[in-house]
């Protein structure tokens, strides 16, 4: 089942005082792959100046500018159409032996260490010796990691931050999407599994009506390499289809973070988010 979407994800920043310089990037605009199709996209920067678009590391659109007038508000404005849910998503068919092989671990070696947010020991080390020691294949084991990180954890927004590390969300036993796909990653990673941190937005309503406009937000979910790459969205267990848009993808959150920047002013900052998505066919 395939699904056409609108997506409008609009950042505000408000200073106490003018800003003299700022610059910033944004990771706001999907791309297409053999999952989604961009029908169209653009961002929209307020006060206007010159974007300039290039493609990441990770293959992941960024756009940045930078702004040399002062101000006092920043807008930025993702608008995107996408159509969602073209192909079936597969697990893919590698054995444990598959993902020992030298030249694959090399190949994805970068998606296989720690970083600073994604690292192990103690429980994760353990469990993942479980779960793999239990699991026939490296597609099973992810599945079953998905589903051991939704049961351990407990949604709860603020009990975090973006450089809370795997071992604090244990320690809290709590935390939002991001916290769900990091601890999910260290599982993956200690077992050998190659995993990517993907971030994009998922509809929250299962049965949206064509126009209905639904308040979002940015979401997380994580893709493992089993033969194929293969999402699983460990938050809401729900399978990585139609519901949800690709936008961009790493080694964790601080690869793909919605938007970055830095000004020059002694004034603070107020920021607005606001995510809306329509499903419009």
């Amino acid at each position: 089942m395939t699904w056409r979407m609108q997506i409008v994800h609009s950042t505000r920043y408000r200073y106490s005082a003018p800003v003299f310089q700022s610059y910033n990037e944004a990771r706001l605009e999907p791309r297409s792959d053999r999952h989604q199709a961009v029908l169209s996209s653009r961002v929209e920067v307020d006060p206007s100046t010159r974007v300039v678009r290039h493609i990441d590391y990770w293959g992941s659109v960024v756009h940045h500018f930078d702004l040399q007038v002062p101000h006092q508000e920043l807008s930025v404005v993702g608008r995107a159409i996408v159509e969602t849910g073209t192909a079936p998503v597969e697990p893919g068919d590698a054995t444990w032996d598959d993902l020992a092989d030298e030249a694959l671990r090399d190949q994805f070696e970068e998606l296989l260490v720690p970083t600073p947010t994604v690292s192990w020991n103690g429980e994760v080390t353990a469990t993942a010796a479980e779960i793999r020691a239990a699991s026939a294949t490296p597609a099973a084991a992810a599945e079953a990691v998905a589903g051991w990180v939704h049961d351990r954890l407990e949604y709860v927004v603020g009990a975090t931050g973006v450089q809370t590390t795997v071992n604090e969300v244990l320690g809290h036993g709590s935390g939002v999407c991001q916290d769900f796909a990091h601890v999910t990653l260290a599982l993956l990673r200690a077992m050998g599994i190659p995993a990517w941190y993907v971030s994009g937005y998922l509809h929250p309503k299962v049965d949206a009506e064509i126009d209905e406009q639904a308040v979002g937000e940015s979401h997380a979910w994580v893709a493992a390499f089993t033969g194929s790459v293969w999402p699983l969205d460990p938050t809401s267990m729900h399978p990585v289809a139609e519901r949800h848009v690709r936008v961009a993808a790493g080694r964790d959150y601080h690869d793909v973070a919605p938007f970055r920047g830095i000004y020059a002013g002694r004034a603070d900052q107020a920021l607005e988010v606001s995510v809306e998505l329509t499903r419009t066919a």
